[in-house]
C-alpha cells in the first residue's frame, strides 16, 4: 500500500543502531522514574505519619473490600505477562524498520478499500518515524504488563484494565486491521477475531468494579459468551466451499495449508521447522480430517460452555463438569493449534504476539472460575465505613495520603510512568507531517561538516537575470546541481527541496534554494525554465535555478566536485547527487549527499526534513 514502506531493508544498520540507542535511553529513563518515585516514597512514610492500615495493607483486600476472585487474578497475571512479552517482541531490530511492510499490510491487504485506507494511515505514520514509533510501542506495553501486574485491586487495577483495552484497540484495529474479521477466509485457526480483541475482553472483565466481582450473572455471562464464540467459530470453519474442507484445490495449497506452510517458512530453530514443515504436509493430505477435528472440538467447547452458563453450580455441579468438559476441549484445541498451525506466532524476527491461542485459554481458565468460584464479598465491620469515610476526608493532605499509600501503588504509579514515557513521543511523531531524518542518514549516512569559504558562483537564472553567491549574502543558501532535462532523480530532489522550503514555515524568507545545471548540452534558460514549470516550482519565491555557457557551468562544477557522464545521444548517463548548505556569511558547512535511494514518500519527506533542519542550523535558529 502507498505510503506504507521506508524501501529500507529492515536490518538496515543505521536505523537498527538508532532504535537500539532509543531503547537504551528511553530504559535508562524507565529506571529513573522507578527509582525518583521509590525514594520519594520511603522518604514521605518517613517523613509523614500515616494510619495503621492503608490501601494496600492486607494480602489484596483492604477492611471492607472483596478480595481478588481467581478469575480475575489469571486474567490480570496472565494478560500482564502476556503484554510484557510483547514489548519485549517489539524490541526486535527488525520491527522499526519491518512492522509497517512486513506485518501490518499483508494483513490488511484482503480487506476491504476502507479497511486498508485506515491501516495505511498508521502503516505510514509508522514508516515515517520508525524510531520512535518502535520504541514507543515496546514501553507502551511493557507498562500495561507491569501496571497489570503491579496493581491487584482498587481504581488504579481497573484504570490497567482500560488501558489494556485502549491500547488493545489501537493494536486490533491498525496493527490487526481488525482482526481480519471482513477479509475471506476468516478461521479461528488462523487467529480470528483477533489477538488483540481478546486483549481487549480481558481488560474489560478487569476493569469491572469490586462488586460485579460476586455477580452471579457474571459467573454465567463470561463463560456463555466464550462458549458462544466457540460455536460461532465452529460454524464459520464448517462452513462449506470456503477451502478449509480440503488439504490441497486443484494442486494448490487449501486455505489451512498455506497458512501452516507460511508458518513453517518463518525462520525459526531447525526442529520447529521440521515440525511445522511436518504439519502442513499432514494438513495437505488429510485436510478434511484435520478441519473435522477442529469442527468438533469448537462446537462441543461451545456447546459444553453455553450449556453450563444455563445449569450454573460448583466444581462438583452438572454445570461445573460441562464446563470443565468445554475448557478442556479449547485449551488442547487451542495448543495444538497454536504449535501445529500458527507455530508459536512470535519467531523470525518480526512476530509481533503469541498469537490469539494463549489468550483464548486464558479466558477458557478464567470463565470457568467465574462460573465455579463466586467469593463471597468480606463484610465491613458495622459502623467502620463512614469512619473510614470520614478519617479519608482529615487525611486529604497530600503528605499523609502518599504516607498511606502501599509499594503495589507506587509501583503502578511507575509502570504509568512508563506506558507515558512511550506515548508522549508516539503522539508527538504522529502530529509530525515531516519524516525522521534517520532514513535520509540511513541511505546517504550523515551529512560531512565543513569550514571553508563558498566557491563563488555566478550565472543566470530561469528568467536570465544575473544570480552571484555574493548577492545571496546574508541568507542561508541550501545548493544542489541538477539536470533539467533527467527525468528519474533529479525531479525527486527538487520535490525534496520544495518539502523543505514547506517545512522551514516563516524560516523560508531567510533561505534561498539554489540549483546549478549539470547538463552541459541542455543549458539553456528554456530547459531551466520548463523544469520549474514540471515540477510546480514557480511558486517559491525563494528558489533559483541557474544556469549559463559550459564554460561557465565547469568552473563550478569542480569547485563544487561534481562530474556527469553522458551519452552521444545527449541523455544523461549519472551524475553527483548532493546537497551543500551555506551560511549567512558566505561559509560551506555541510555537505549531504543527496542520492534518494528508494525514492519512497517517507524517505523524500526524510530528506525534506534533513535539509531543512541543515537550513536552521546554518541560520543559527537552532
Amino acid at each position: 500500500m502507498p505510503g506504507m514502506s521506508s524501501g529500507l531493508d529492515v536490518n538496515n544498520p543505521a536505523v537498527v543502531a538508532a532504535f537500539r540507542s532509543a531503547l537504551l535511553h528511553q530504559g535508562i529513563a524507565a529506571l529513573l522514574i522507578f527509582a525518583v518515585l521509590s525514594v520519594a516514597w520511603v522518604a514521605i512514610r518517613d517523613w509523614a505519619p500515616r494510619p495503621a492500615s492503608g490501601p494496600d495493607a492486607g494480602p489484596g483486600a483492604g477492611p471492607a473490600g472483596a478480595a481478588e476472585p481467581g478469575w480475575r487474578r489469571v486474567l490480570r497475571v496472565g494478560f500482564g505477562l502476556l503484554w510484557l512479552l510483547d514489548g519485549i517482541l517489539q524490541a526486535q531490530p527488525g520491527m522499526a524498520v519491518g512492522l509497517p511492510s512486513q506485518v501490518i499490510e499483508p494483513t490488511a491487504t484482503s480487506s476491504p478499500g476502507w479497511v486498508q485506507h485506515l491501516v495505511n494511515w498508521a502503516g505510514t505514520a509508522w514508516s515515517y518515524h520508525p524510531v520512535q514509533a518502535g520504541a514507543a510501542a515496546v514501553w507502551i506495553q511493557v507498562g500495561i504488563g507491569l501496571w497489570l501486574l503491579f496493581a491487584a485491586r482498587g481504581p488504579l487495577s481497573r484504570l490497567a484494565g482500560i488501558a489494556s483495552i485502549g491500547w488493545g484497540l489501537i493494536v486490533w484495529v491498525f496493527g490487526e486491521s481488525l482482526g481480519g474479521i471482513l477479509a475471506p477466509g476468516l478461521s479461528f485457526l488462523t487467529g480470528a477475531p483477533g489477538a488483540a480483541a481478546f486483549y481487549c475482553v480481558a481488560g474489560a472483565l478487569i476493569a469491572l468494579p469490586a462488586r460485579a466481582w460476586a455477580s452471579p450473572c457474571l459467573g454465567r455471562l463470561f463463560p456463555g459468551g466464550l462458549g458462544v464464540l466457540a460455536a460461532g467459530m465452529a460454524v464459520l470453519q464448517a462452513w462449506p466451499g470456503r477451502g478449509f474442507w480440503q488439504g490441497s484445490i486443484q494442486g494448490q495449497p487449501g486455505s489451512l495449508t498455506s497458512m501452516v506452510q507460511s508458518m513453517a517458512a518463518t525462520p525459526q530453530p531447525r526442529p520447529l521447522a521440521a515440525m511445522a514443515s511436518g504439519a502442513a504436509s499432514f494438513v495437505r493430505a488429510h485436510g478434511f480430517a484435520v478441519n473435522l477435528a477442529a469442527v468438533i472440538a469448537l462446537a462441543l467447547a461451545g456447546a459444553a460452555l453455553t450449556a453450563a452458563a444455563v445449569l450454573g453450580g460448583g466444581p462438583a455441579s452438572r454445570g461445573g463438569r460441562l464446563a470443565r468438559a468445554g475448557v478442556a476441549a479449547l485449551a488442547v484445541l487451542c495448543l495444538a493449534n497454536w504449535i501445529l498451525v500458527q507455530d508459536f506466532g512470535f519467531f523470525g524476527g518480526l512476530g509481533t504476539d503469541p498469537n490469539s491461542m494463549i489468550p483464548v485459554v486464558l479466558l477458557a481458565i478464567a470463565a470457568y472460575l467465574a462460573l465455579i468460584r463466586v467469593p463471597a464479598p468480606v463484610p465491613a465491620p458495622a459502623g467502620t465505613v463512614p469512619a473510614q469515610r470520614r478519617q479519608r476526608i482529615r487525611a486529604a493532605a497530600l503528605p499523609a495520603s502518599l504516607a498511606a499509600t502501599g509499594v503495589r501503588t507506587m509501583l503502578s504509579a511507575s509502570a504509568i510512568g512508563v506506558i507515558i514515557l512511550g506515548a508522549v513521543p508516539m503522539a508527538a511523531a504522529q502530529a509530525s507531517s515531516s519524516a525522521s531524518p534517520i532514513l535520509a542518514e540511513s541511505i546517504d549516512g550523515s551529512s560531512a561538516p565543513l569550514s571553508s569559504p563558498a566557491p563563488p558562483i555566478a550565472l543566470a537564472d530561469e528568467h536570465g537575470r544575473p544570480v552571484s553567491l555574493a548577492s545571496l549574502r546574508g541568507k542561508a543558501v541550501l545548493l544542489t546541481f541538477l539536470d533539467p532535462v533527467c527525468v528519474t532523480q533529479c525531479p525527486i530532489e527538487a520535490q525534496e527541496f520544495k518539502q523543505a522550503d514547506a517545512l522551514l514555515g516563516a524560516d523560508a524568507g531567510q533561505v534561498e534554494m539554489v540549483a546549478v545545471n549539470l547538463n552541459p548540452l541542455y543549458s539553456s534558460t528554456a530547459y531551466t525554465s520548463a523544469f520549474d514549470r514540471a515540477e510546480g516550482l514557480g511558486g517559491m519565491r525563494n528558489w533559483l535555478f541557474l544556469t549559463g555557457r559550459p564554460a561557465q557551468l565547469q568552473p563550478v562544477w569542480r569547485a563544487y566536485g561534481q562530474a556527469a557522464q553522458t551519452l552521444p545521444a545527449g541523455s544523461m548517463l549519472g551524475h553527483s547527487d548532493s546537497a551543500f548548505v551555506i551560511d549567512r556569511s558566505g561559509q560551506l558547512r555541510e555537505e549531504l549527499n543527496f542520492d534518494p535511494g528508494p525514492g519512497t514518500a517517507a524517505t523524500e519527506s526524510s530528506f525534506a526534513t534533513e535539509l531543512a533542519a541543515a537550513a536552521r542550523h546554518a541560520l543559527g535558529a537552532r
